[in-house]
């Protein structure tokens, strides 16, 4: 007989590290991975943001801390990691999803843009793994690391116009497969959730440019992410009930990219 399913899905006495954790997909994601018993750890830039979710998470059961810190900076990656140990013991599991998008024409993107993008969408993934990795997982020999893609890292696109955004995000989507390659050693696994279109502010111009219902009906399933989409699959990726998976990436995106050439 193997392990009862409720077990293998059960988070109690984990911790896990959210980046870009006070709103949007990392606020539903910190909240299934509290839900499930972890303990979790929100950081972002806003402190008045991550004080907000800290307190609706709280509200459902959820031990919740929080740390303001920008991703993008090496020293500030740094600093939440060693403050997360000292206040929380250890760190197992690392959902990096910190990310920004930037709108422009390929010809006409400002150069301070691209590096805005790259710095928090691909070098902030490398930054936190390689410091919770030193920090916990290499000793503890475990971890789970879920890096946040995009359907945009799988395909190109003639309609949006988004060349750093696209790039950093094939950028995670091998970054995560190479990563696995080498940490499985380590016991630790290392997956990428690939959201397609959910309602957020960082999506909020593309949706209000092409129309939400419009964007729904190129879906098969007929309509765009909801507040509960990821929440099962990031979980899966966190627990034991995916500790044989390592440098998958998952396309959560009602089948956008099944049909459309991702």
């Amino acid at each position: 007989m193997g392990t009862p399913i409720q077990k293998l899905f059960d988070l109690s006495g984990q911790t896990a590290l959210v980046t870009g954790g006070s709103r949007g997909l990392g606020l539903q994601m910190a909240e299934a991975l509290g839900e499930a018993g972890a303990t979790v750890m929100l950081c972002s830039r806003k402190a008045a943001d991550l004080e907000q979710a800290a307190a609706q998470l709280a509200a459902r059961g959820i031990t919740a801390h929080w740390i303001a810190a920008d991703a993008s900076k090496a020293d500030e990656v740094q600093r939440v990691v060693a403050e997360t140990m000292a206040r929380l013991g250890r760190i197992d599991i690392l959902v990096n999803n910190a990310g920004a998008t930037w709108g422009a024409p390929a010809e006409d993107h400002p150069i301070e843009a691209w590096d805005k993008v790259m710095n928090l969408n691909i070098r902030s993934l490398f930054l936190f793994a390689q410091a919770v990795a030193k920090a916990s997982m290499i000793p503890n020999r475990h971890g789970r690391i879920i890096n946040i893609a995009s359907i945009a890292g799988l395909s190109g696109n003639m309609d949006v116009k988004f060349i750093a955004y696209g790039t950093s995000k094939g950028a995670a989507v091998n970054f995560t497969r190479t990563l696995a390659g080498e940490w499985g050693a380590y016991g630790i696994t290392v997956n990428a959730l690939a959201p397609g279109f959910f309602p957020s502010k960082m999506t909020q111009g593309t949706l209000d440019h092409f129309g939400a219902d419009k964007m729904a009906a190129g879906a098969p399933l007929k309509r765009i992410g909801d507040d509960d989409d990821l929440k099962g699959a990031v979980l899966l990726f966190a627990s034991a009930a995916g500790k044989h998976i390592t440098g998958q990436i998952l396309a959560v995106d009602g089948g956008v990219s099944a049909v459309h050439g991702a």
